[in-house]
């Protein structure tokens, strides 16, 4: 059974970072892309960027440059670094396995950027 348990969210002042996990098991971590997606309270997910089995990355044009994403397969942990924070930002963050997709997801981790 695929399981991923984000982490890692919480109150940030604007410009903050942070950065989230996401503990994988149930599948074969080195051998999967994985993606972090994003839902704002009110609005449709949101894609952020992906990764694949050589540490290829693709972001949205909107969060390049302040958010990287990042995977250690000795760990089966995905990672989002998460920088330059903005009240815009604020939103449930969840990993997803696969690329550039929504489904599986773990149950997230809130991010909440405000002063």
């Amino acid at each position: 059974e695929v399981q991923l348990v984000e982490s890692g969210g919480g109150l940030v002042q604007p410009g903050g970072s942070l950065r989230l996990s996401c503990a994988c098991s149930g599948f074969a971590f080195d051998d999967s892309p994985m993606t972090w997606v994003r839902q704002a309270q009110g609005k449709d997910l949101e894609w952020i960027a992906s990764i694949n089995t050589w540490d290829v990355t693709l972001y949205s044009n909107s969060m390049k440059g302040r958010f990287t994403i990042s995977r250690d397969n000795a760990k089966n942990t995905l990672y989002l670094q998460l920088s330059s924070l903005k009240a815009e930002d604020t939103a449930m963050y969840y990993c997803a396995k696969g690329w550039r997709v929504a489904s599986p997801r773990g149950q997230g981790t809130q991010v909440t950027v405000s002063s």
